[in-house]
């Protein structure tokens, strides 16, 4: 069963998430089972090409929270995070709210898990909200957040580590393109996804890697090139340094951890001319 053939709010223990694997490649409790045993799958995986996994994934929530800083330090008051995920430390709106207190932040995801975890949490912030949303349906997911932003003044939407579960180049091009057009001057757009350098990993391990998400809610992994990365952020101002490993993105720390020398995560932030 897809996630789209899954009645709507039904949570099935039996088969792994993607939110449930990535809560628990950051340490998380908010997992099954089947989320763990699929998680050590791919980072057996992952450590035989010679990469970390869980370093990918602490990374990529370290870019996450400096390109959030950057953005409301540059006075965006509005915040609209995509595929959020399980609430972890350092939320968008906890990173938002210490630089503007007001800032109004929207989540959205489709994962019933996340949705009853961050409803709980959110229930006494006026600011911040979650709405049920799916990417693969952009206009209706504005539609349901342009009840809580104002899209006549900046937003930043961030797509952290969500395209990768997308398989058709065409149709995350076409996301990209509908999520920028209600975005005024100002705005910002944060993307991080998944890639592998040319000649750094080998084609039967990302195979591997692949038939193991095959089997979750998401139904797939897919790497992309940086030249594809790069045309997400066509006709926008980026941000120095440009499209580059999460790890190195306006990051004071000069240490690599182990397994972060190969692939891994790009990440980039383009401000909306």
């Amino acid at each position: 069963m897809t996630e789209r053939e899954r009645p709507p709010g039904k949570i099935d223990p039996t088969v792994p998430t993607v939110a449930r694997m990535y809560d628990y490649f950051l340490g998380g409790k908010d997992n099954f089972p089947v989320d763990r045993e699929a998680a050590e799958k791919v980072l057996a995986l992952s450590s035989q090409a010679g990469a970390d996994v869980r370093e990918m994934a602490r990374a990529n929530r370290g870019f996450l929270v400096r390109a959030v800083e950057t953005v409301a330090r540059a006075g965006v008051r509005q915040f609209l995070d995509i595929g959020t995920g399980l609430p972890t430390q350092d939320n968008v709106h906890q990173v938002a709210h210490r630089i503007i207190p007001d800032a109004k932040v929207v989540y959205s995801d489709n994962d019933p898990i996340v949705l009853v975890h961050a409803r709980a949490l959110l229930a006494d912030n006026p600011d911040t909200v979650i709405i049920e949303g799916d990417a693969h349906d952009p206009k209706g997911l504005l539609a349901a957040a342009a009840h809580h932003l104002d899209f006549s003044r900046p937003v930043a939407v961030l797509a952290v580590a969500l395209f990768h579960f997308f398989g058709g180049d065409d149709e995350v091009a076409g996301i990209v393109e509908t999520l920028r057009e209600p975005l005024v001057p100002g705005s910002h757009l944060i993307i991080s996804h998944a890639y592998v350098e040319r000649g750094q990993s080998t084609l039967d391990r990302k195979i591997e890697t692949e038939n193991i998400y095959r089997r979750t809610t998401s139904g797939a992994l897919h790497w992309r090139d940086r030249d594809t990365v790069c045309g997400y952020f066509d006709g926008l101002e980026l941000l120095e340094p440009g499209v580059v490993p999460v790890q190195d993105w306006r990051n004071d720390d000069p240490f690599i951890p182990p397994g972060m020398e190969k692939g891994g995560i790009l990440g980039a932030v383009g401000r909306v001319p």
